[in-house]
């Protein structure tokens, strides 16, 4: 008996979906061997199962729906290679594509417009090269992610105008074309057209290199929460972000923004980090800002800022950054950061009226409450304010890498725990202190606070007698010796002691120490001296002999000051030894005093036994530094840098940052050291840059050259030339590299592979470490970038290198007894 006719036909139509389902399967199959082919990489485990025995839906990272591909998430795989846009795009069910975090390269070809149902697309943190072609095909797009992905020329903007769903746009990082900050596919001139793309939620435009105005309309992006366009050239006001009340996070910092900060920001109620540093912003902060929500960070320095300083930032006790150095607040700090624990870094310097005696006292009576109860602190910085009574017990809890009191006018002993030669520089101005430990300050009794006053303003007397006896002596002596004409040529000449510190030594140790074998260095701004002084303490002494001096010029010299006008140079000088004594940080070398005389200067700095970086990492004190210390020397010189380009109270550029200028103390912690050609940004000066020669070959940022100007992203430049040599153990010009080639160079040309890259690492350090040092030398890539623009700030720096701290080998020890401790490896 035979089928009937309806059955033959049914029965061939599901052969013929089943014949052409079996088709598809097998070209997917094979679009997916061609993507492993080209991104294939020995280190990654995620192609094992990319097999042509399976199932092109079992593979790792591939997701279907229906028996077509919907998603491929490669992202974090360490893989490498070219992506095979050509290939990929057939694939007419594709979705997600998420190939992010990565090491690839090469260019992105036009047939990426081909994938037309991508939804979501992740291209970020890679190595790519050449411009974003035209994306206008890809309408369907909610997420786009291209950001520190290597992209150059004009981003095609336009493409954006139809992807009227988009929710996230990542570009940050990229060395596009100077353009204007975009408009054209936020909105049009019609009101209708304004609400296209109001579905955005992150926008990310952050280091783009753009120019200009928020334009008119910006603010009716209305579901906007995460908005970052910080480190661009953008100007003008922000009252277009007015009406972004859903923000969580707004980051506009190092622009040009002006005007006051609109008063609604005080009402963004979900609002938890808010960074606007380095711009021209004024008037007050809004009151009730960061008041709403859990706040996490504010930093508002270097502007003009005034008024009092918000009270309630941290009223959900979640705070863990204040930071508001270089403005005009003035007023009290409120008693209500008193109880915020969560703090880390607290930075505030406010300006207080000398009319206002109640001012004073008050702000007396809050400093006791206020610094006392936080133990997450590690950065403080209060010098110059009116700051009396004791400083708490309590901060012996504190374990801090910035600290500074000085020049108030604090009594009382210092704690125990900070009295030692680190925080030294950390109390100066202070007469009214006492410790028992720190040789410089009289020592604590009990008496009364009467007492107390009396018996410093009879040390105060007997100290000033003591130096004016001491310093007559001197000069009767030198007229003396310079008739006698004495055998030492520096002793020829009326020296100036300029203290910064209370000396436990005489100019005349210092002097006399000034010969030859002493000589431990020599630098672009002098020779440097060994000298040990009498009561066993050892300096390290800077000697810079003028180049003109009255038309004496010592036969011995070879190394010329700023200039050779005496008045200008002495001008010079002595606002460079004053930039110097106000520097104190934990991670910068300490000046203890200027010797100056019209022929030559002495600088007198704590000495590092140690010596520098370099000698340890390329001359015969070369020693092997674990991955640990040398991440430890990375921080804690970005964060010796981050404190003279942001913590000083006026900006100060190194001009010459290298691994022989990060000095190494006795258990190799790092000290910035060499400002003998380091300059002060003036306030009324251009913020870009400032004219003087500096630098060292191989370090110098490439502007240099044609400029003849240096910033503080010059650092940046030079520090990234640091991190290079700590990751590689390479100098930063050697043979190997090529002729006319620095360590740059050479650390481009070996990103095209894993590799390649995993080759560069120092072979000293463990391969199970090499992956940590990869992450610091993607950084130094960051800080090294050809144009100033694209280079974080050394704030940034010091964030990304602690967010990538190495994690630590713990070891378990079993006793005999059966007990068992932990132990680090």
């Amino acid at each position: 008996m035979s089928a009937p006719p309806t059955a033959h036909l049914t029965l061939l139509s599901l052969l013929s979906l089943f014949s052409l389902f079996s088709v598809a399967t097998a070209d997917d199959l094979q679009i997916l061997l061609t993507v492993k082919s080209a991104l294939q990489n020995p280190n990654t485990y995620i192609f094992n199962s990319w097999e042509p025995n399976n199932s092109p839906c079992n593979f790792a990272g591939v997701t279907c729906s229906q028996g077509s591909i919907t998603s491929i998430d490669l992202a974090n795989q360490q893989l490498s290679g070219s992506i095979p846009f050509d290939s990929i795009c057939q694939l007419q069910s594709l979705e997600t594509l998420s190939l992010g975090q990565n090491h690839l390269h090469g260019p992105i070809t036009e047939d990426l417009k081909n994938c037309v149902r991508l939804q979501y697309l992740d291209l970020g943190n890679n190595f790519f090269s050449g411009s974003v072609p035209d994306l206008s095909p890809l309408t369907n797009l909610k997420y786009l992610h291209m950001n520190n992905s290597g992209f150059s020329g004009n981003f095609p903007w336009n493409s954006l105008s139809n992807m009227t769903g988009l929710l996230a746009l990542s570009l940050g990082d990229n060395a596009f074309e100077r353009a204007l900050f975009p408009n054209s596919f936020l909105f049009r001139r019609n009101s209708a057209e304004i609400s296209r793309l109001k579905k955005l939620w992150q926008l990310e435009l952050y280091n783009n290199s753009l120019t200009g105005k928020f334009p008119s309309g910006f603010g009716n992006l209305t579901n906007l929460e995460n908005f970052d366009a910080s480190m661009n050239n953008l100007n003008g006001d922000l009252s277009e972000l007015r009406s972004l009340t859903q923000l969580v996070t707004l980051q506009l910092f190092y622009n040009e923004f002006s005007g006051k900060i609109p008063a609604e920001f005080g009402e963004f109620r979900k609002l938890v980090n808010f960074s606007v540093y380095t711009n021209k912003l004024t008037g007050p902060l809004p009151e009730r800002i960061g008041s709403w929500a859990e706040f996490d960070y504010i930093d508002v320095s270097e502007n003009s800022l005034t008024g009092r300083i918000p009270p309630e930032m941290c009223k959900r006790g979640t705070m863990k950054e204040l930071l508001m150095l270089q403005n005009n607040f003035s007023g009290d700090i409120p008693a209500t950061y008193a109880n915020c624990t969560s703090l880390t870094r607290f930075r505030v310097l406010v300006k207080h009226s000398m009319m206002s005696t109640w001012h004073t006292i008050h702000f007396r009576v809050i400093f006791r409450r206020l610094l006392g109860l936080l133990p997450g602190l590690n950065s403080l910085d209060l010098s110059k304010n009116e700051l009396s009574g004791e400083i708490p017990a309590s901060f012996s809890l504190l374990r801090l890498s910035l600290f500074d009191l000085s020049y108030n006018q604090l009594t009382g002993p210092i704690p125990e725990s900070l009295s030692n030669e680190a925080y030294n520089g950390s109390f100066a101005g202070n007469r009214g202190l006492c410790s028992q430990n720190i040789k410089f300050f009289r020592r604590c009794s009990s008496d009364s606070s009467g007492s107390r006053y009396l018996w410093v303003v009879v040390l105060c007397v007997a100290v000033g007698a003591i130096v004016l006896i001491v310093s007559v002596s001197c000069v009767l002596y030198l007229k003396k010796s310079s008739k006698g004409g004495g055998d030492r040529s520096l002793k020829e000449d009326s020296w100036d002691v300029k203290p910064f510190q209370v000396l436990s030594f005489t100019e005349d140790e210092v002097i006399d120490s000034i010969k030859q074998e002493n000589l431990i260095g020599k630098g672009g701004s002098g020779n440097v001296y060994k000298v040990v002084v009498a009561n066993g303490k050892e300096l390290a002494v800077k000697h810079i002999w003028n180049s003109d001096s009255g038309g004496r010029k010592k036969s011995r010299s070879t190394t010329p000051m700023l200039g050779k006008n005496t008045g200008r140079k002495s001008s010079e000088f002595d606002a460079e030894v004053r930039t110097l004594s106000s520097i104190r940080h934990v991670n910068v070398v300490k000046l203890y005093c200027s010797i100056t005389s019209e022929d030559s200067n002495l600088l007198v700095y704590e000495y590092m036994p140690n010596g520098s970086l370099w000698d340890r990492l390329h001359t015969c004190r070369k020693m092997t530094l674990d991955w640990e210390t040398r991440y430890d020397i990375a921080v804690g010189a970005a964060k010796g840098l981050e404190y003279l380009h942001h913590g000083c109270e006026r900006p100060v550029i190194h001009r010459d940052v290298k691994s022989s200028n990060i000095l190494l103390d006795e258990v190799l912690k790092p000290r910035i050291a060499d400002f003998g050609l380091a300059k002060i940004i003036q306030a009324n000066a251009s913020k870009d840059s400032t004219h003087v020669i500096a630098g060292t070959h191989g370090y110098i940022a490439p502007e240099y050259g044609y400029t003849y100007k240096v910033s503080e992203k010059s650092d940046v430049y030079s520090f990234g030339v640091v991190l290079m040599e700590l990751v590689t153990g390479k100098r930063p010009i050697e043979p190997e590299y090529g002729e006319n080639k620095d360590i740059v160079n050479w650390v481009s040309s070996k990103l095209k592979t894993k590799e390649s890259v995993l080759s560069m690492v120092d072979s000293t350090i463990p391969e199970g470490q090499r992956e940590e040092a990869i992450k610091i030398l993607r950084i130094a890539i960051l800080c090294t970038a050809r144009l100033p623009a694209l280079r974080p700030t050394m704030r940034s720096v010091v964030q990304m290198l602690e967010e990538a701290e190495p994690c630590k080998l713990v070891g378990i020890i079993i006793s005999k007894d059966g007990g068992s401790k932990k132990e680090d490896i």
